[in-house]
């Protein structure tokens, strides 16, 4: 936790590169939005614990006393304790002191133990409101965790492609810096030639343009980078949840040309094959959410039925032996309760309302999996296709080498000119320029299929 960048030092002291690792890792690590999405987790497991809160016992008490003109009317002194259990019957046991001269003829004076238990013997009893909560804090838990991995998954996507951008964006940079050097000696040479009088004095003005065309490609250039390296920036957090301002330059370690993705990408290939879409986070979020929905359905279902609630209680007087058989002999007290809506509309239209719910999340799982297919067969193609193309430039980009070495020889030998060895050489920084921007085509692409593969779950 102390290290907040593995940077490695680079040429100049004064610099610093960092790797796509590095980076992925203070990403994932200090960025708010991650940091975000763990809270969510944490929040969603604080929901468990809450709906487990309906099965808490409760302890109560109570303490009175009723004087007028110096007539006691009560004094009493209560305590009890109330256990919920799971299918739905409810536990009571309590102590009641009650004395007084106004006493209602129902009311037991002095002290009274009593235990209780209340039975639903119709709605309520296979599933109620507070199996309901509890069951459905359960899948809101893995829901949440399904839905924040994929974001993770998306967020830490968007910072490696950011990552390759800013890489590419770098190379080219030093492509045009390189050319800018050559031309530079090249001008020099050209002007030594023509005071020995064997070069036109026309070659250094066409020296002078290619230069200075070359100089501006390499400012647009760096103002590029420099843009990059503020997006890269947006990613860079601190421990302390401060952005990273970057004070000193800032260089990427790792090169396009060395990825793993050239050589790894047919196994990447062959392993998503392997992955059925129903594993894909996105496809769990909705799975979950048919739990939540059918836990829901159950319960509106229970609105159908009558609510039929059989309570008994015992009670055994202070000081007094106690007698629990037979039960319905004395000491004893219950009730039954029942209660039958006439018309069941508002349970009709719940349960109704329920059901479709379902057939919508039903619909959104299909549309999730259609959606997923569809994205990885495009990532596969652009994948093959991107390759391809690599391949076509790096051989058009060795003709063009060619061409401008056989140019720049003829040059030597009096049978070309300058302005034909500037168009070649503008030919191939273009195709270098190509190339690079297709490698960085190609790996945007294999990360997307690499995070699409790491958002399914096992």
């Amino acid at each position: 936790m102390l290290i907040l960048f593995v940077f490695q030092y680079g040429k100049a002291q004064d610099s610093l590169m960092i790797s796509a690792k590095e980076f992925l890792a203070v990403v994932k690590n200090y960025h708010p939005m991650a940091l975000k999405y763990q809270l969510q987790n944490k929040i969603a497991q604080s929901e468990i614990t809450k709906a487990r809160g309906n099965f808490d016992p409760v302890l109560g008490g109570k303490l009175g006393e009723k004087n007028i003109g110096g007539v006691q009317y009560y004094r009493q002194k209560n305590i009890e304790l109330g256990i919920p259990t799971w299918y739905g019957i409810d536990l009571t046991a309590g102590y009641q002191y009650l004395d007084g001269e106004k006493l209602n003829s129902s009311e037991t004076k002095g002290g009274l133990y009593s235990m209780g238990i209340t039975v639903p013997l119709a709605k309520n009893f296979l599933y109620d409101k507070r199996r309901a909560i509890l069951d459905q804090a359960k899948f809101a838990l893995k829901m949440t965790e399904a839905e924040q991995t994929a974001l993770t998954n998306e967020l830490l996507l968007e910072a490696e492609n950011t990552y390759w951008e800013w890489v590419q964006s770098f190379e080219i940079y030093q492509l045009q810096t390189k050319a800018v050097s050559i031309n530079k000696n090249r001008l020099n040479l050209i002007q030594k030639t023509f005071e020995y009088g064997e070069r036109a004095a026309i070659d250094i003005v066409e020296a002078e343009s290619q230069l200075q065309n070359f100089e501006l490609q390499k400012k647009e250039a760096y103002l590029n980078f420099i843009k990059n390296t503020q997006q890269l920036q947006l990613f860079l957090w601190k421990e302390n949840r401060e952005i990273y301002e970057i004070s000193q330059p800032v260089y990427p370690a790792d090169h396009l040309s060395d990825h793993t993705a050239y050589s790894d990408f047919e196994f990447l290939l062959q392993e998503i094959k392997t992955k059925e879409t129903g594993h894909h986070w996105s496809v769990q979020y909705y799975d979950q959410k048919h739990l939540i929905l059918e836990s829901e359905r159950r319960l509106k279902w229970q609105s159908f039925l009558p609510k039929l609630d059989f309570t008994y209680n015992f009670f055994n007087k202070e000081n007094y032996q106690a007698d629990y058989l037979p039960l319905f002999d004395h000491n004893f007290q219950y009730g039954l309760k029942l209660e039958i809506p006439v018309f069941q509309r508002e349970a009709k239209a719940s349960y109704q309302m329920a059901k479709m719910k379902i057939e919508q999340n039903k619909l959104d799982t299909e549309f999730k999996k259609r959606e997923i297919t569809t994205k990885i067969e495009t990532y596969k193609n652009e994948i093959f296709n991107y390759h391809t193309q690599l391949n076509l430039s790096q051989n058009n980009l060795v003709n063009y080498q060619k061409l401008l070495t056989a140019e720049e020889t003829k040059y030597s030998n009096g049978e070309s000119s300058l302005f034909l060895i500037n168009s070649r050489e503008n030919k191939m920084i273009e195709a270098q320029e190509k190339f690079i921007a297709i490698k960085t085509k190609f790996l945007k692409s294999f990360n997307k299929l690499k995070w699409m593969n790491e958002n399914f779950s096992l």
